[in-house]
């Protein structure tokens, strides 16, 4: 996959990555002038959902196209029961910026497609339908993509596509777009990609849309690399992974003779807590080196118990959702399921402690905890070489596999908890962390923590020590925000 692309309206720098370079673009408000420029024949933007993402975004773009001529305006559906959060931010049927979501993308240059995606597989169609002659059609993750290709659909002729996919949930997009009106820059990263371009402006409208998201850096990738990667991270080390790690680490420490609210912060708090802070500060080599030496034989030999099972895992799943078999179980669900509630996860004995534990934090910092270092740590890395194997570009990696992990959910698990992340999430992403979160969890209980008794795996801690993506995730520290995103 190429990384390398130009654009007429902004300046892009050149990123050093394994092996090669690719193109970024370093966003900041700063380049907000240049917006009018970048959105060359769009008069409107057409917002389709307010969920997290939809509510994130079209605020974002409202305030950054302040003072233009370019109008943005909500589309919901009839009836729907998030009108009157979108009026109490500003977005009202008087003023043409709260509509029907048919009458919005009818009438709209850009229509940002972010509702849920069941609904977006059982209604593509009709917006499609409504879509005024050379609308651009916007995504936020390549689930459409991925529908589509299921089931023998395909986007409009004639209308460009192009996705901006922030990495980070839509209340962080939200948060640390407004953290930055004092720090410029802040916000968070996104990937974007031209699936289609009938008149050649795809580009510098995909950037010009990141850039107004608040977008530290954006990065180029495909839909369908995105969708993978996007997919697979969500069932793996950015929530399926973790839910799996932390119910296996507690139920070990429960067995070894630990209180609950002691075996908690040994595992969901310190991942969510110290372990997730130094990565994002330090990068992943620093988890290891700031142990002492009878930490780091822990670590070692956790973590090259938990590399092998964790890789078997991720490579299962990047090939169910590759051959749509995971898009098509989260659709089969969907239907199964009708407007029924999921039943929570949280029930299991460990979030009983949960509040506890939190408030145990005023009065101690938990230490690093390096068996728990090494399976998390083991975990996140098994999941950069499979996207590395497959091709997907150093940015796409380190982005789904890290930065997204550390900067953006693990410190909203860290405020609430991973079962709350899990049970307030998007619909898709809750079905893969159900299916998935227990074979993460059973294949540690089972596998992975017996062999952590033996010696470590010296060739597996050698490749962790030289490993790429340390120097992929130096270069992405380069273009960090300087400020941690507030989640109080």
């Amino acid at each position: 996959m190429t990384t390398t692309y130009t654009s007429h309206v902004f300046p892009l720098e050149t990123m050093d990555v394994p092996g090669g370079t690719e193109t970024v673009l370093r966003g900041g408000r700063h380049l907000f002038p240049l917006l009018p420029q970048a959105f060359a024949g769009v008069r409107r933007v057409g917002v389709l959902g307010w969920g997290p993402q939809g509510r994130a975004q079209a605020l974002n773009l409202r305030d950054s196209l302040a003072g233009t001529d370019i109008q943005v305006a909500v589309g919901l559906r009839p009836g729907s029961a998030s009108a009157a959060d979108a009026r109490t931010q500003g977005f009202t049927e008087e003023d043409g910026t709260l509509g029907d979501w048919l009458a919005v993308a009818a009438d709209s240059d850009l229509v940002v497609l972010l509702i849920a995606d069941a609904a977006l597989a059982a209604h593509h169609e009709e917006i499609f339908a409504v879509l005024k002659p050379g609308a651009v059609i916007g995504l936020s993750h390549g689930f459409l993509l991925g529908h589509l290709r299921v089931t023998g659909g395909e986007f409009p002729p004639g209308h460009g596509v192009i996705a901006v996919c922030p990495k980070g949930m839509g209340d962080s997009v939200r948060r640390l777009y407004r953290q930055g009106e004092e720090i410029n820059g802040a916000g968070i990263n996104s990937s974007f990609a031209v699936q289609a371009d009938p008149d050649g402006r795809a580009t510098d409208l995909a950037l010009g849309w990141s850039v107004a998201l608040g977008s530290p850096y954006t990065f180029r990738t495909t839909l369908d690399s995105e969708y993978r990667s996007d997919i697979v991270g969500e069932r793996a080390i950015l929530l399926g992974a973790v839910h799996g790690i932390v119910e296996s680490l507690y139920t070990r420490c429960r067995l070894a003779g630990d209180d609950p609210v002691t075996a908690y912060e040994r595992s969901c708090e310190n991942i969510t807590g110290p372990i997730a802070r130094t990565i994002s500060h330090r990068g992943l080599r620093a988890v290891r080196e700031n142990l002492d030496p009878a930490g780091r034989d822990v670590f070692d030999r956790a973590y090259t118990a938990t590399y092998g099972p964790a890789r078997e895992i991720i490579a299962e799943i990047y090939d169910e959702v590759a051959d749509g078999t995971e898009l098509r179980s989260v659709i089969l669900a969907e239907r199964r399921l009708g407007n029924r509630p999921m039943s929570a996860i949280g029930g299991s004995p460990m979030w009983s402690v949960s509040d506890r534990a939190h408030a145990r934090r005023a009065e101690h910092d938990v230490p690093v905890d390096p068996f728990t270092a090494g399976v998390f740590v083991a975990t996140m890395t098994a999941q950069i070489d499979e996207f590395a194997e497959r091709g997907h570009p150093w940015s796409e990696i380190v982005n789904e596999s890290v930065i997204e992990a550390v900067d953006s959910l693990l410190p909203y698990m860290h405020a609430r908890n991973v079962a709350f992340m899990v049970d307030n999430c998007s619909r898709t992403a809750r079905l893969g962390t159900r299916r998935w979160g227990p074979r993460f969890q059973a294949a540690f209980e089972q596998i992975a923590y017996p062999a952590a008794e033996l010696p470590a795996d010296e060739a597996l801690l050698t490749a962790f020590d030289t490993h790429p993506a340390h120097e992929a995730l130096s270069a992405a520290a380069k273009l960090r925000p300087s400020v941690d995103i507030s989640v109080a």
